[in-house]
């Protein structure tokens, strides 16, 4: 039921959570059941080739997305926390050169991407839009062992089994296991125990994380994620140049930061200076994401701009808030969508982007509204206000890529956050919309949602923007 803020936000690669860092942890699962797991073995058998399908959604976009690098490079034994973005070049020339993979504590095997990794563009896998097969055969071509796994939003990956057991979207690791004080499953739970124990919300999600780690690493984790973050914003406003790819979209980010310096440095503030420094870091973000940069999953890679967005605002316009409120910010946050994941979905292959870069900007809205000293009335109001104002809207990427329209939704979101926190904060937590509704909403919406436009670039921009 609790869902950890390292499960939320994790550091990985872009341009996308459940097409590129999804795939790669999958490959990196089948590898150690390969090696290690209990499955029958034909005496004198062992696994000399590898084969992998993917299917639905990843078929559909996935080479815009990278699902295809992602696969190899899980394959030949790197993590998406691990593996160097300036190295991801070399390693794959290699494998589609040599027509093997040579993963650590392994003995090398055949795999030739051209004819070993499919692209089925049929019916989807029953359990979710982003399906993957993965087989090992022996030399002759026998297969010995055979997996599915599907790559549910947000870095998550569940093996079929897995699924079956605890539902469609379930996610099943290690922080659901043991017991926590405060296992909210809805906000409307989350209030009730707030006014119960006399915790913030950010409170009872520090308790909760404290029942597996000690509260010193909980920090340093912490203080990790916010560094990885505020790295990110940084490094995607110091580049320039066009995004991979072929769209031909140019870097803006760099620009728009130095004529914003230019004009702070002259005194000169423009109505809107705000919206453009949140624009600004925004974009940076996910011009890196787009470029296979090093994120953090927040909780999206697709919309992985919104809360280093409203955490580098709060820095800028906040001078007085520090680790103490960066770490408030990320707790409660983290619990807004650990609620979300748990009764709809953070995945654009089910439920449009409504589910990624609305669920980022309700959980940077609720992050702001606590580091502003709301109550958990208003944090949650917050949450809503965000939320509500994205629900029903499609994932259509131009080309299949994190490009058009993702950079620059991720912007509006990080703009509807932080508007959504000041009108939050302007009441007292009363409203007419609980965010329990608003989320089953966007549940119900994203099951109604045409598979056109889910993250298959079937249809609107993607089919609808005439070929330069």
């Amino acid at each position: 039921m609790f869902l950890s803020v390292f499960d939320l936000y994790k550091i990985g690669i872009g341009p996308s959570s459940s097409h590129t860092m999804g795939p790669m942890t999958a490959a990196a699962r089948f590898l150690a059941e390969v090696r290690d797991g209990d499955w029958p073995r034909p005496r004198g058998a062992s696994a000399g080739a590898l084969r992998v399908t993917l299917h639905g959604s990843l078929a559909f976009t996935g080479v815009g997305h990278a699902s295809d690098r992602a696969v190899i490079l899980g394959l030949s034994g790197f993590t998406p926390a691990a593996v160097d973005p300036d190295r991801i070049d070399a390693i794959v020339a290699a494998v589609r050169e040599s027509g093997e993979v040579r993963p650590d504590g392994h003995p090398p095997y055949t795999f030739r991407p051209d004819r070993d990794l499919v692209l089925d563009r049929g019916r989807p896998l029953p359990g979710h839009a982003n399906g993957m097969t993965f087989e090992a055969l022996d030399r002759q071509g026998a297969m010995l062992l055979r997996r599915v796994y599907y790559s549910i939003g947000g870095g998550f990956v569940v093996s079929e089994e897995e699924q079956q057991r605890a539902g469609t979207g379930a996610v099943l690791d290690a922080s659901d296991a043991g017991s926590v004080p405060h296992p909210f499953r809805t906000a409307a739970e989350a209030l009730l125990m707030a006014r119960t124990s006399g915790l913030s919300i950010a409170g009872m999600q520090r308790a909760n994380e404290i029942v597996a780690i000690p509260e010193r690493e909980l920090d340093q984790r912490l203080d990790a994620i916010a560094q990885a973050m505020e790295a990110c914003v940084q490094r995607g406003l110091r580049q320039d140049g066009v995004l991979p790819g072929g769209l031909g979209v140019r870097r803006r980010a760099k620009g728009i930061h130095e004529r914003l310096e230019r004009d702070a440095a002259r005194n000169v503030f423009q109505p809107l200076l705000a919206n453009d420094w949140l624009s600004a870091f925004a974009i940076a973000v996910n011009e890196e994401n787009a470029c296979g940069g090093r994120v953090v999953t927040a909780p999206t890679n697709g919309a992985a701009g919104v809360v280093p967005a409203v955490l580098a605002y709060m820095r800028r316009f906040h001078p007085e808030a520090g680790r103490r409120e960066t770490h408030l910010f990320l707790l409660t946050s983290a619990a807004i969508g650990g609620i979300i994941k748990r009764n709809a979905s953070i995945s654009g292959a089910e439920v449009g982007c409504q589910g990624e870069v609305g669920s980022a900007s309700a959980m940077a809205a609720a992050g702001l509204a606590a580091v502003m000293g709301g109550t958990p009335e208003q944090v949650e109001n917050a949450a809503e206000i965000a939320l509500e104002h994205h629900l029903g809207m499609t994932c259509d990427p131009v080309g299949g890529l994190v490009q058009i329209p993702c950079i620059e939704r991720n912007a509006f979101g990080a703009v509807k956050a932080v508007t959504a926190a000041s009108l939050a904060m302007k009441g007292e937590g009363l409203h007419v919309v609980p965010l329990d509704v608003c989320i089953e909403t966007m549940r119900q919406t994203g099951r109604d949602m045409d598979n056109r436009y889910k993250e298959t670039s079937l249809g609107g921009l993607a089919v609808n923007l005439p070929e330069c």
